[in-house]
């Protein structure tokens, strides 16, 4: 049984509040795959890349609101906001207020893929390898950001986070398969296509990564050639 002081549960019903006001409306859903060198190329700075990652997760942002959590400045991400937009990455949302313009990332989930034209193959696989690497340390960074301000979370949300770890044996297809159902699953909920938000509801970062584990092999080989030592 939890117990919840008064000053949480104020704390826990104003964070509640705000985030049901600024729920962005419901989108269709668009997911694209880039192949496009030039986006591919343009999203290789950090700072893009957060910015894109807060208007997926957040819905429609000013450059001073955004700026605000990716810690730049309002003219700067302006800047990298328009440099995305001429990729098609981006694009500009209709202003609630009619004054400072909010933008929006043009779709609503994005994967990378390969270009086939030959001139650009081994420019855009570097770049892809370099994205990939930058998302994994941008996820580390996320939740070790989420370790340090669990005690300042209401604890419904402390109670329901998780942080897991699985070692799996299946074949390749079962994993493809697994994936497949994990996506369905989690589909539904995805910020910004999710028409009916309960009241509540906030944004919630989960990221899912399975690979075959990188020491298979080495263990493979350790089995097939035991050392001189571990035999006597």
């Amino acid at each position: 049984m939890s117990f919840i002081s008064d000053e949480d549960a104020a704390a826990s019903a104003a964070a509640s509040a705000a985030a049901d006001a600024a729920a962005p409306a419901p989108r269709q859903e668009r997911r694209t795959t880039v192949t496009d060198p030039r986006a591919l190329r343009a999203l290789a700075h950090p700072l893009r890349i957060a910015l894109l990652d807060h208007l997926m997760s957040f819905g429609p942002r000013t450059a001073s609101e955004c700026a605000a959590v990716v810690g730049s400045t309002p003219s700067n991400c302006s800047y990298h906001l328009r440099a995305l937009a001429r990729v098609g990455l981006v694009e500009a949302a209709e202003a609630e207020d009619g004054r400072e313009r909010p933008w929006r990332s043009a779709s609503t989930g994005l994967s990378l893929g390969r270009t086939e034209d030959p001139e650009y193959s081994f420019g855009t696989d570097t770049v892809e390898r370099a994205l990939a690497d930058r998302q994994v340390d941008d996820e580390g960074a996320l939740v070790h950001r989420a370790i340090a301000q669990r005690d300042e979370q209401p604890v419904e949300w402390r109670d329901a986070s998780m942080l897991s770890g699985y070692a799996l044996r299946v074949t390749p297809a079962e994993l493809r398969e697994l994936g497949e159902k994990l996506d369905a699953l989690i589909r539904p909920y995805i910020s910004l296509t999710r028409a009916d938000p309960p009241e509540g509801s906030d944004v919630v970062a989960l990221h899912l990564n399975a690979f075959r584990h990188p020491d298979a092999l080495a263990a493979a080989q350790a089995i097939a050639q035991p050392d001189a030592e571990d035999r006597s």
